[in-house]
């Protein structure tokens, strides 16, 4: 396909937008991709990416094989959504410190409209289906609570959050931050791209480097990761589509929980920069809240939250159609 530079420019105003969207808990760059016309073009280069990229290169020459795999496209598109993922670290970083309680809020609104989108799209409603809702919300439930089973800093715990968390990119109507923030990773990774942002800005080479290698580690969980997930969501949407609707249903309704605006702390641990933060936290009723609860504020910030997810479903079926 040939594409001229305004062609490229405009995929890359459209990375932009998926890397907005990943960045939030709640909102899919998949969404984003189906709405903007690019998620099919997108899903086919990954998936036909593979080493035999290099034996084209050898055997026709490297032009030959950028231009058979598409990579140009993939250049484009995830350059915006690079930029897009630095510029937007900050903002999410001051209000985890200074806004906490809005913008869980407005997340929580987020996933509790995904619900229902997600919901939706299940055409036939049986046991198997509502059963796979249960157990899904159960499990998920139980990962909000449990101790995390490493420190979200460590090199191999950074790798599996990146294998999981790359199902955004395959799936609209998931994100990508949402799985990370279940995890307990999604303030680490904030911290790790504010800090390879800060490096750059400084020219400060050490920290850049502190940073790059850590989103190299999760990088590479995630080009591991959307390799398998691509076959075995391609698998189960065409074998047991309403089962995995049900399952990411139910998934996302179990999580609500570590979205819950009002916490306890219920103990701390140090991040790379030696300051104390929350590592095991429990939801608790706005009247128990430590501090002004905020509840009119709160409130407001669920709903707009909610009104964006059905705004954009609304945009997908304008696109559907």
């Amino acid at each position: 396909m040939q594409r001229s530079l305004k062609d490229y420019l405009v995929i890359s105003l459209k990375g932009l937008a998926m890397g907005a969207a990943d960045v939030v808990p709640g909102v899919s760059g998949g969404t984003i991709a189906f709405i903007s016309g690019i998620y099919e073009e997108l899903i086919a280069t990954i998936n036909t990416l593979d080493l035999a990229f290099f034996k084209v290169w050898k055997n026709e020459g490297f032009i030959a094989s950028w231009k058979k795999y598409n990579v140009s496209f993939l250049l484009a598109l995830f350059t915006g959504i690079a930029i897009s993922i630095l510029s937007l670290a900050k903002i999410i970083k001051w209000l985890l410190h200074n806004e906490p309680l809005l913008l869980w809020s407005f997340f929580f609104g987020l996933v509790l409209a995904s619900i229902v989108y997600i919901g939706k799209q299940i055409s036939a409603w049986n046991l198997k289906v509502i059963l796979s809702i249960i157990l899904a919300a159960i499990v998920s439930y139980f990962i909000t609570i449990a101790e995390p089973i490493a420190s979200p800093e460590s090199l191999w715990y950074l790798l599996f959050c990146g294998f999981i968390a790359i199902i955004a990119m395959i799936l609209p109507g998931v994100s990508g931050a949402f799985i990370l923030l279940i995890l307990g990773a999604y303030q680490t990774f904030i911290d790790i791209l504010n800090q390879f942002r800060e490096g750059l800005t400084s020219m400060n080479f050490e920290m850049i480097w502190q940073a790059f290698y850590k989103i190299l580690i999760i990088a590479v969980g995630a080009i591991v990761g959307l390799k398998i997930f691509s076959k075995v969501l391609n698998w189960m949407f065409s074998k047991h589509k309403n089962i995995t609707l049900g399952i990411l249903t139910g998934f996302m309704i179990g999580s609500l929980n570590k979205l819950w605006p009002w916490k306890k702390v219920i103990s701390w641990r140090k991040n790379s920069e030696g300051l104390q933060v929350p590592f095991i936290e429990k939801s608790i009723l706005p009247n128990h809240f430590k501090g002004e609860p905020q509840i009119l504020w709160v409130l407001l910030f669920i709903s707009i939250g909610f009104l964006l997810i059905l705004t954009l479903e609304r945009l997908a079926t304008k696109k559907e159609r």
